[in-house]
């Protein structure tokens, strides 16, 4: 990965509102052209945001946000879970992209976080690797009104799973110091598969059920 303390820092908020007019792009059929060529790109990277997503092949932040190639610093992980390796990710962001915007975006009808609820609801079980991540989401998931349908008890589940990482990643240590300095500004998403639209989640106080 390159690395060019060159360009020129953008502002948290220029750069949300960056991502919200490229979605708006996104959602009228007016998407961009790439106008970023191969050698450009090989001469270093530039993102104004870093996006922690989910690995569904139906949510690619570049697409979604109609961000040309270099544009975002992107990590994907079912459910969008903290591991050592997206914190490491997340902090080469920071430290070394400057990126000032990080996005948590999760998804509607998100299948890690729908088997998560299964697990802990129902004791299903999936496979060892695989419950090991569902493990990791089900400390952020919500009790219900017993009244709510399964389908708005995954939508706000999804919600939650999404406030849940930025829990962690604001209460880490790293999160914390960046935060205390104004470097960094993290918010939340929910990605609408059916209509295309991104919904920011935001959130004065980030908090979880334990």
């Amino acid at each position: 990965m390159d690395v060019d303390h060159s360009h020129t820092q953008i502002s948290a908020e220029d750069a949300l509102h960056l991502l919200i007019d490229g979605n708006e792009r996104y959602l009228n059929g007016t998407s961009r052209p790439d106008k970023a060529t191969p050698l450009e790109l090989a001469a270093g990277q530039h993102p104004f945001a870093t996006i922690l997503g989910c690995s569904d092949s139906r949510v690619p932040p570049e697409l979604i946000f109609d961000a040309d190639p270099g544009q975002l610093f992107v990590i994907r992980v079912a459910g969008h879970v903290m591991s050592d390796g997206v914190a490491g990710s997340l902090q080469y962001a920071g430290s070394h992209l400057h990126t000032p915007l990080f996005v948590v975006m999760g998804h509607e009808g998100c299948g890690a976080v729908n088997a998560a609820l299964a697990a802990r609801d129902h004791g299903a079980q999936e496979r060892s690797r695989i419950q090991l991540l569902l493990d990791a989401i089900v400390p952020g998931l919500p009790e219900f009104n017993p009244r709510l349908s399964a389908e708005a008890r995954l939508s706000q589940a999804v919600k939650s799973n999404v406030f849940w990482t930025m829990k962690q990643i604001l209460e880490s240590p790293e999160g914390k110091i960046r935060v205390a300095e104004g470097h960094m500004k993290v918010v939340g998403a929910v990605y609408d598969i059916t209509s295309g639209r991104v919904n920011f989640q935001m959130k004065d106080h980030i908090h979880a059920s334990t």
